[in-house]
């Protein structure tokens, strides 16, 4: 299983991304799918995670109402979409395929494939 992700990028607070993560080598309808991301200095945390039909999601308190996860099982992509971003956005994000089904995970061990990584910088 291979996940690539992209669509980051250098933007001023307030502004927009769509983040993309597309796999290869499996079926992505088979995974939750998630989004973490990794300051300099500090753990990779939990953002966005969604169930492998695409109908259930969840967030993390810092990013609901304004980033939205979704996916395109026929395009074996994800997808996360920021808005209203924020200097404290600013992190490496990785997107990561969970093979357990029935439960939302938050944590980054609970997954088991990861992306390699895409820089969003926001300045304010």
């Amino acid at each position: 299983v291979q996940l690539q992700a992209s669509g980051g990028g250098l933007v001023q607070a307030g502004d927009s991304l769509r983040l993309s993560c597309a796999a290869s080598g499996t079926t992505l309808s088979s995974y939750a799918m998630g989004w973490f991301r990794q300051a300099p200095g500090k753990e990779r945390t939990f953002v966005a995670a969604i169930s492998s039909s695409g109908g259930g999601s969840y967030y993390a308190s810092s990013v609901k109402g304004r980033f939205t996860i979704s996916r395109d099982n026929a395009k074996n992509t994800v997808y996360l979409q920021m808005n209203s971003l924020k200097p404290e956005d600013t992190a490496v994000y990785y997107c990561a395929a969970d093979r357990s089904r029935g439960i939302l995970n938050t944590t980054p061990r609970s997954y088991d494939y990861w992306g390699q990584g895409t820089q969003v910088t926001v300045s304010s």
